[in-house]
């Protein structure tokens, strides 16, 4: 009897200790009409929300409080006294107030912005930016603590019995209630990180060193773990445009704002020792990525103090139903502001209907332990390159972690890790991981053998020479992180009954400097007229090579046989240098196909097979490149850095029976440009030369694309082998305007489409040696023909997230209308998943 009444004041006292309030209703006017954007505050306090364009809210704390104050320029301030600690379905009405107006300018619409003091405050926000942060020391140093959720949200009965959960329903044990939006939720995911970081305002240089990582049940998934820290890319709320989720959000302080918001001056208290306004602000137009909230200033160093930030319910942004963004700033030196916590929540969902279901993916972030005016002894700290391939960082043990996090984890957070433990040794949860993982990355898993089957994408493939064709390969697979990878395929076409086959190894010798040796061969039928610049990736294949439909013949293709040893190194970091030597052969692959050219060592004068040693020297440069895991193969984390590559390929004659002397020279660029809120532009320029006299097979040939498909860097209107080349330069520009457009037009607003325009060039020439040693009299060659005299030019008008996923693009040709079977227009389409 005493253990059962101990257990039930433990009980009751624990439930004392956690009981929160909890408060969700909706506000509207008298004529039931929903006032968005009202302030919605627990009474006494600074812990408040607003209300969404529908008027509702939902608030919640970890204290107990008995009034939340609700108000709104224009309307009487409503006190509402919470009889429980839970409190739904409140329908609450704010009633006008007549010389409310009279009061003070509320800013609207299209209404001069002249008088309003929440203007006059975000004057001297932006005036004093600079004066505040990290920006106002020399040097600066601190820890950062990282952690990723990700929650099932919206857990309800009717899931719960769904089949896909039987044998699995102990895991809805822990099932909660999120403190933003109310919702029940389910916590599945959980990463951990923790780092320290230097920075330096005078040499304008940071550097962030890794410390631990550890996450519940992917640490083996290093390619995850860096698409979701590049998915929560880090932002200043100062800055112009906060980039979220690929997408460029004006910020409320950004000097622009006043024309994206309205303010409203709402309150002034003390905040600590420190004298504080709060200004609310909320769109002046619908449909673009702005934010509605509140924040807090202070007085005199016009610094942020608090803020809350939450995407509009109408912007056009896909997949995701809700962000909510609070950052808390810390005073030092009595004067300074710095970040103290970061918090971001995000409802990712397939619709944007308040009942439907989703992923909450929550990040939260903090920052302690500042150090000031502190230069570092080593001059050459920021240059070093940070090695990460330090697998003691990603297993540090329990204890590491209690001692050093900067904060504890919650009862939730520490259940993922039991639930993810408890699930891996269910067999119907390894059976749905391993499904996902398969459609994520394109191979299936054969654990027993550590051998990976794929990818199953390419089983199947169709031209005009190979009819069906069928695929099969693997690849060794350990872990994400293997030194020693070893790939191989091969294939059959049922038109030309040939079989085709290609393999690889890839050794990784150093894990400094990346010292990497590959070597492989491949014997296989190719679309060499797809691409520029080749690659010394035996097993690579241009998109070219393979479509179901078209437009037109796809018979110029290509057997190529090549053998290739090379050597990379990474001296410094995304800088790659390459050494490789390959011997290959070429010939037609289709009997409407030549490759020949005059040879007058031959028997009649002509050959029709090309025997050929090269040696390759490239380096590419990527600044800002993120790259996922340490092993000998890695994937890019992020797609928005600038690549700089550069190639030079020697052609040596009579080595190995070789048949041309060349030198081939090739540059290309490519930047993405962030331009705000007018979108996002991407520029690529490809340029090279071939000195010497080389056949078809070995020429530069403009990227045709005789698909239906979107591919980059080809031209869509031109057919293979239209204009072939011994010297080029290729310019690409294409523009996403983000629905920047169509959310100016009336009738189309709602849909969130975007507009896409897009401009190729192409300009090149041909010498006539090359021109004659290719000339033979074949009745099947190819009629060589470069843009010399003016650039040849396309352009596109183009229509994106139609149904989320569909960009459909109407090309227009602008020039060389002569050539034979020239395409005046054309349709191309591509299935786009962003957000």
């Amino acid at each position: 009897m005493k253990i059962k009444l101990t257990l039930i004041i433990v009980l009751f006292f624990s439930i004392t200790i956690i009981a929160q309030t909890k408060v969700k209703g909706v506000i509207t006017d008298i004529d039931n009409i929903p006032i968005p954007y009202c302030s919605i505050q627990f009474k006494g306090s600074i812990e408040g929300t607003t209300s969404n364009e529908n008027g509702g809210f939902y608030l919640e704390s970890d204290k107990n409080w008995n009034e939340i104050v609700i108000s709104f320029i224009g309307f009487k301030t409503l006190v509402v006294t919470l009889d429980k600690k839970i409190n739904y379905n409140l329908k609450l009405t704010l009633e006008e107030e007549a010389n409310s107006l009279n009061e003070i300018v509320i800013v609207t619409g299209k209404q001069p912005k002249k008088n309003n003091p929440a203007i006059d405050i975000l004057r001297k926000i932006w005036a004093q930016k600079r004066k505040n942060g990290l920006s106002h020391f020399n040097q600066y140093q601190y820890k950062k603590y990282t952690k990723v959720e990700f929650d099932l949200n919206t857990i309800d009965k009717k899931l719960q019995e769904k089949k896909i959960f039987k044998g699995l329903e102990f895991v809805f044990k822990d099932i909660d209630t999120s403190s933003v939006t109310g919702k029940t939720f389910l916590p599945v995911f959980l990463n951990e990180g923790l780092s320290e970081v230097y920075g330096d305002n005078i040499l304008k240089k940071e550097k962030e060193v890794l410390i631990a990582n550890q996450n519940s049940g992917f640490s083996k998934d290093q390619q995850l773990i860096n698409y979701i820290d590049d998915l929560y890319a880090e932002y200043n709320i100062y800055d112009n445009y906060l980039k979220i989720f690929d997408k460029s959000f004006v910020s409320p302080l950004s000097k622009t704002g006043i024309n994206n918001y309205n303010y409203v001056l709402a309150d002034s208290t003390f905040i600590g020792k420190k004298w504080c306004y709060n200004i609310i602000y909320y769109p002046r137009r619908r449909n673009e990525l702005t934010f509605k909230g509140n924040f807090w200033v202070n007085d005199s160093t016009f610094a942020v103090k608090e803020i809350n930030l939450q995407v509009v319910k109408n912007a056009n942004i896909n997949w995701v139903k809700d962000v909510y963004i609070e950052q808390e700033f810390e005073l030092l030196n009595d004067s300074i502001f710095v970040l103290k916590r970061d918090y971001l929540l995000s409802d990712f969902a397939l619709s944007k209907k308040e009942k439907s279901r989703g992923v909450y993916g929550k990040k939260t972030t903090i920052y302690k332990d500042y150090i000031f005016n502190k230069p570092l002894k080593d001059d050459n700290f920021y240059d070093k390159k940070v090695f990460t391939a330090n697998q003691d960082s990603y297993s540090k043990p329990k204890e590491f972690w209690n001692e050093n996090r900067l904060e504890e984890l919650n009862e939730n957070e520490k259940g993922i890790y039991k639930l993810i433990d408890t699930l891996k040794t269910v067999k119907k949860f390894k059976n749905i991981n391993k499904a996902v993982q398969t459609a994520y990355s394109g191979y299936f898993e054969i654990d027993a053998l550590n051998i990976d089957y794929g990818p199953i994408f390419s089983t199947f493939g169709f031209n005009d020479v190979e009819g069906l064709r069928v695929r099969v390969g693997g690849r060794t697979y350990k872990s994400t992180n293997d030194l020693f990878r070893l790939e191989a395929y091969t294939a059959y076409g049922f038109k030309d009954k040939n079989l085709k086959y290609g393999f690889q190894g890839k050794w990784l010798v150093n894990k400094k400097n990346r010292f990497i040796i590959t070597g492989g061969k491949k014997n296989d039928i190719e679309q060499i007229g797809a691409t520029l610049t080749a690659t010394t990736d035996v097993l690579g294949r241009s998109d070219g090579s393979s479509s179901l439909i078209g437009t037109g013949t796809n018979d110029k293709l290509t057997k190529i046989n090549i053998t290739t040893l090379t050597g990379e190194i990474e001296p410094t970091p995304n800088l790659i240098l390459k050494l490789s030597t390959n011997y290959k052969t070429l010939s037609s692959a289709s009997d409407s196909f030549s490759l020949d050219y005059n040879d007058p060592d031959a028997t009649k004068g002509i050959s029709s097979r090309i025997r050929q040693l090269e040696t390759v020297f490239s380096a590419g440069y990527y600044p800002k490149r993120k790259m996922s895991g340490f092993g000998v193969q890695r994937d890019a984390a992020n797609t928005d850095f600038t690549q700089y590559f550069t190639q030079i390929t020697r052609g040596s004659k009579d080595i190995f029976d070789s048949d041309f002397n060349y030198t081939k020279v090739q540059f290309s660029f490519f930047k993405l440009w962030e331009i705000g809120g007018l979108g996002r532009l991407k520029t690529s320029l490809e340029t090279g030369q071939t000195f010497g006299e080389v056949p078809l097979g070995l020429l530069s040939v403009a990227p045709g694309n005789q698909t239906y498909f979107i591919f980059n860097n080809t031209f869509n209107l031109l057919d293979f082998y239209e204009f072939t080349t011994d010297k080029y330069a290729s310019f690409h520009l294409e523009h996403n305007f983000n629905g920047r457009i169509f959310s100016r037009i009336p009738l189309l607003k709602k849909t969130k489409l975007r507009t896409v325009i897009g401009f190729k060039t192409f300009i090149g020439d041909i010498s006539n040696k090359n021109i004659a040693l290719n000339t033979t009299g074949n009745s099947n060659e190819i009629l060589l023909r470069a843009p010399s005299k003016e650039p040849y030019y396309e352009y596109s008008v183009g229509v994106a997230n139609i149904f989320k996923i569909l960009r459909v693009d109407f090309n227009f040709r602008g020039n060389y209308f002569d050539n034979p079977e020239a395409r005046k227009f054309g349709i191309t389409a591509g299935l786009i998943f962003n957000f």
